[in-house]
């Protein structure tokens, strides 16, 4: 059964694997015996958590700078990870970014920064990868959601949209891909405490307190919260799962 869950000889990406929910499911990765692969636009950030998972669990890292909108610089940080690493095992769409805004407020550029972020970036580093998994036999893509993939949100348009629209990406890559044996799932976290989180709650009054009403763990989640699902999602315990949309989120989504 354990090796069932294993990630030894497995290669991970993680994009936005430098801080909150990446970082958490790196770690976990790292702790399953994964080599790992940090992709973020923040070099320095990412040097410092590529130090503190090689020293704590003594897998191979690889920082890599990356802005996921750019398709030059997606198949720069695949060539790079394939030149070390030689394969790709494991891809968590991780990386977003979001700015809050009653929807007639938002100007096109912010829109247009958030869905080529969160969804477009999932896209072109999803298409990058899938050579060098389906030459390997297989792999696993693992899309970072949200409670907005299935909830509405007033400041949260743009947001909403590209988290809607990273599942049901899942759910194409799932179809196309299966015959190659490459999985395809989702996460949907609750909430989190990250950086982005914790500019929520100054920006929305009453936020903390509503979440903990509607949770039923009576919690916020942490980063290291997400590792357990994301293990199982990149391991062969989940080898005859794909197009599934996994709510982390303490019981936030069936909770009325």
């Amino acid at each position: 059964m354990k090796e069932l869950f294993s990630l030894q000889g497995k290669v991970a990406i993680v994009t936005g694997g430098n801080g909150g929910i990446g970082k958490g499911i790196a770690r976990g990765f790292a702790a399953a015996g994964g080599d790992i692969v940090i992709a973020a636009r923040n070099q320095a950030k990412t040097d410092e958590t590529a130090r503190e998972i090689r020293s704590k669990f003594g897998v191979q890292v690889l920082g890599v700078q990356v802005d996921v909108r750019q398709e030059d610089q997606v198949h720069a940080m695949v060539k790079q990870v394939l030149e070390k690493f030689r394969r790709i095992d494991i891809l968590v769409n991780n990386a977003g970014i979001n700015i809050r805004n009653m929807p007639q407020d938002y100007l096109l550029g912010e829109w247009d920064e958030i869905l080529e972020v969160n969804l477009r970036g999932a896209f072109l580093c999803s298409k990058a990868v899938y050579p060098a998994m389906k030459d390997g036999g297989g792999g696993k893509i693992i899309n970072i959601g949200s409670m907005t993939s299935i909830f509405g949100g007033a400041k949260l348009a743009p947001y909403g949209t590209s988290k809607g629209g990273i599942v049901q990406l899942m759910r194409s890559l799932a179809v196309a891909w299966a015959p190659d044996n490459i999985q395809v799932n989702a996460i949907l976290p609750g909430w989190i405490n990250t950086d982005l989180t914790k500019q929520a709650r100054k920006e929305l009054p009453g936020l903390n307190e509503r979440v903990l009403a509607r949770t039923p763990v009576g919690r916020w989640g942490e980063p290291d919260d997400l590792a357990g699902a994301a293990v199982f999602l990149a391991s062969r315990g989940s080898d005859f799962l794909t197009g599934v949309a996994l709510p982390v989120d303490g019981g936030f989504s069936v909770m009325i």
